[in-house]
C-alpha cells in the first residue's frame, strides 16, 4: 500500500489521504483516530484479498456497530448513510501505474458495516461489483461502460486481480492500449471460451504476484498481521495448544516449542535472531525451550538468561524476568520468523519496555521494513528518534522516502492527520506547529526557561 484514503469513517470528517510506506509510525495523542485507522487498513485487505467481509467488531479492532463507525458528530445534518476508504498499490509488474481498490460501506439489516460496493481500477481500465441492491457489475475501459459484465464465476475468486481484466478481455497494442473494441462490439466481450482461457493464461502471473502480497501458513489465510496492544502473559509451565496465529500472541511459545523440536536448523536461526534483539535491547542474552517430558505433548517451559562481564547468569523462567520481556516476545516471534507475512499491523510496541528496549525496536523495524511492510502505532519518542537517527546514519538500506510518520491531530470534533517525511539528516518535514509541542514545553520547563 502506497496511500490510503478514508471518507467520513469514525473521527474523520470528509475524506483524507495518508501516505504509507514500507515504515509507517502512527503518532499522536490518545483518542486521536490511530487505531481505527489501522483497523481500516485490516478492512481494505480482507475486502481486496481476503473475503470481502471486514469485520469491524472483533477482538482486536472492536470499533463497534455501524452507527459507532461512521464520522458523528452529533449534528443530525452532517451525518452521512455511508463511509468509504481506498487504496493505491504500485506494482511494477502491471505496467507501473498505480492500481487502486475502494470499498464503500454502509449499514445492513444486522446494523453493521456492509461492503456495498468495491470497485478496482488502474490507468483508464477499472471493475465494480455493486451489492447494494441485487449484485451487478460494471467495467469501463477507455471511456467505454459496460454493465451487467459477466466474467463466469470467476468475481468472488480473483477480484485481487481485476484489474488484469484489462489484459484478459480485451486486445492491447505496443502501448497498453485497447485496440480492436469493434471486433466485441460496445455491449459485450469476447465470448466465454476466450475470455476464459485468457483468464486461465493470467493465473500463473497472478499467482506469483499473490505470493508477494500474502503468505499461506498451515492452510490459513494470513497475508497481514494485526497485533493486539497488550501481549499474553507468562506462565511458569506451557501445554502445548494449537498452532495459530492470534493477536495476543497466545499460541507464541507453542509454535517456539514446537519449532526447536521438528526442526533444529530453522529454531537455531530464529533463536540467534531474537538473541541478537535481546542483546541489543538489554532484555535478554540466551533464549532456550526446556521441556519437561520426551513427547511433543509434554509440558515445556520457555527460559531466559542474562550474561554478566564474565560469567553466564542462571536460567530464569520467562515469568521470572519482568514483563517487559514477555510483552515483546510474540512480537518479535512474529517479525522474526522466516513465515512473517507481508503487511504487519502493531499497536503500541512499546508497552513495558525501558526506553533502551524502546530504540532497538526502532532498529529492528528499519532491519525489516523492506522485507515486509509494517505500520506501527506508537507514543514512544525512543522508537521514532532512533528511526530517524539510523535513516540518517544509513546503518540499514532504508531510505527517507521509505519511512512515513502519520502525525494524528484532534480537532474540536474530528481529527485530521498529516503526512510527514523525513530528510537525509533524519530532520521531521512539513511538521504542523502543534507536533511535539508537549515535549518541548516539557524541556523547557525542565531547563527552566
Amino acid at each position: 500500500m502506497n496511500s490510503v484514503t478514508i471518507e467520513n469513517y469514525r473521527c474523520f470528517r470528509g475524506r483524507q489521504t495518508a501516505r504509507l510506506a514500507p515504515l509507517t509510525l502512527l503518532v499522536g495523542e490518545n483518542s486521536s483516530g490511530k487505531t481505527a485507522f489501522m483497523a481500516m487498513i485490516r478492512a481494505l485487505r480482507n475486502a481486496a484479498f481476503g473475503n470481502g467481509m471486514p469485520n469491524f467488531r472483533d477482538s482486536t479492532y472492536d470499533l463497534g456497530a455501524f452507527g459507532e463507525v461512521i464520522y458523528n458528530d452529533g449534528r443530525q445534518s452532517e451525518r452521512s448513510d455511508f463511509f468509504s476508504a481506498s487504496f493505491e498499490n504500485l506494482d511494477s509488474d502491471y505496467g507501473g501505474s498505480p492500481a487502486k481498490f475502494s470499498v464503500k460501506f454502509e449499514e445492513n439489516d444486522d446494523g453493521v458495516p456492509y461492503p456495498t460496493r468495491r470497485k478496482i481500477s488502474q490507468g483508464d481500465a477499472w471493475f465494480a461489483l455493486d451489492d447494494s441492491s441485487e449484485s451487478t457489475t460494471e467495467m469501463g475501459v477507455g471511456g467505454r461502460l459496460w454493465r451487467g459484465v459477466n466474467i463466469y464465476g470467476r468475481i468472488d475468486i480473483d477480484f485481487s486481480m481485476l484489474w488484469a481484466l484489462k489484459l484478459a478481455l480485451l486486445e492491447l497494442d505496443e502501448n497498453g492500449d485497447a485496440i480492436g473494441l469493434s471486433e466485441y462490439g460496445d455491449t459485450q466481450f469476447p465470448t466465454k471460451d476466450v475470455a476464459k482461457s485468457r483468464l486461465d493464461a493470467l493465473h500463473e502471473t497472478f499467482s506469483a504476484w499473490q505470493a508477494r502480497n500474502m503468505r499461506i501458513s498451515d492452510g490459513t489465510f494470513s497475508e497481514t498481521f494485526a497485533g493486539a496492544p497488550v501481549r499474553s502473559q507468562p506462565q511458569r509451565i506451557y501445554v502445548p495448544v494449537q498452532q495459530s496465529r492470534d493477536p495476543a500472541g497466545e499460541y507464541v511459545p507453542s509454535y517456539l516449542a514446537g519449532l526447536s523440536r521438528r526442526d533444529s536448523d530453522e529454531w537455531g536461526a530464529l533463536k540467534h535472531r531474537l538473541e541478537d534483539f535481546g542483546k541489543a535491547s538489554g532484555l535478554f542474552d540466551e533464549i532456550s525451550i526446556g521441556s519437561l517430558g520426551e513427547s511433543a505433548g509434554d509440558p515445556f517451559q520457555v527460559r531466559i538468561r542474562k550474561f554478566g562481564k564474565e560469567l553466564k547468569g542462571l536460567e530464569r523462567n520467562l515469568i521470572d524476568v519482568g514483563y517487559g520481556v514477555s510483552q515483546a516476545l510474540p512480537l518479535l516471534t512474529e517479525l522474526l520468523r522466516a513465515d512473517a507475512p507481508p503487511v504487519f499491523l502493531i499497536q503500541q510496541p512499546e508497552v513495558h519496555l525501558h526506553p533502551m528496549a524502546q530504540a532497538a525496536l526502532g532498529s529492528l523495524f528499519c532491519s525489516v521494513a523492506r522485507a515486509r511492510q509494517l505500520i506501527v502505532e506508537t507514543h514512544s519518542d525512543y522508537i521514532v528518534d532512533r528511526v530517524s537517527m539510523d535513516v540518517r546514519d544509513k546503518t540499514t538500506d532504508l531510505t527517507p522516502d521509505d519511512v512515513s510518520i502519520l502525525f494524528f491531530e484532534r480537532g474540536e470534533l474530528d481529527a485530521r492527520i498529516h503526512s510527514l517525511r523525513l530528510d537525509d539528516m533524519g530532520n521531521v518535514l512539513d511538521a504542523p506547529e502543534s507536533y511535539g509541542r508537549f515535549f518541548m514545553e516539557e524541556t523547557r520547563r525542565a531547563i527552566g526557561r
